[in-house]
């Protein structure tokens, strides 16, 4: 293919081979053959963006479960905390005063058979 240039009155025609390389890149037959690259370049770009986004979100979600995980730990350690306070002998007689019963002041009587 020849390209045409004009300068002054008359017309040079320049071999398509001679055009620099750019020039080249840019007619309209090259454009359409790179067209799978760009949209492939294109693709490459989304998968990019999505890929950032996705991992943003999982660090959320990574973030909020830790909290979670350590909001669980507190009120375990606090219900424990109290359990064990309350399973003191001092809070148990405290505890079954109102139902009548107290704690023993002499030691208890071992059975034994006295059939052996």
């Amino acid at each position: 293919m020849i390209q045409e240039q004009k300068t002054g009155n008359e017309q040079l025609k320049i071999p398509e081979q001679v055009l620099p390389g750019w020039k080249k890149m840019l007619n309209y037959h090259s454009l359409v053959k790179q067209v799978p690259f760009f949209l492939f370049l294109t693709l490459l770009a989304v998968i990019y963006i999505y890929n950032g986004h996705y991992a943003d979100k999982m660090i959320r979600a990574i973030n909020k479960t830790g909290k979670e995980v350590k909001e669980l730990q507190y009120e375990y350690k606090t219900v424990k905390s109290e359990v064990m306070f309350r399973s003191q002998e001092s809070e148990l007689a405290k505890a079954v005063a109102p139902l009548g019963l107290k704690e023993l002041e002499e030691s208890p009587v071992v059975l034994t058979d006295s059939l052996k």
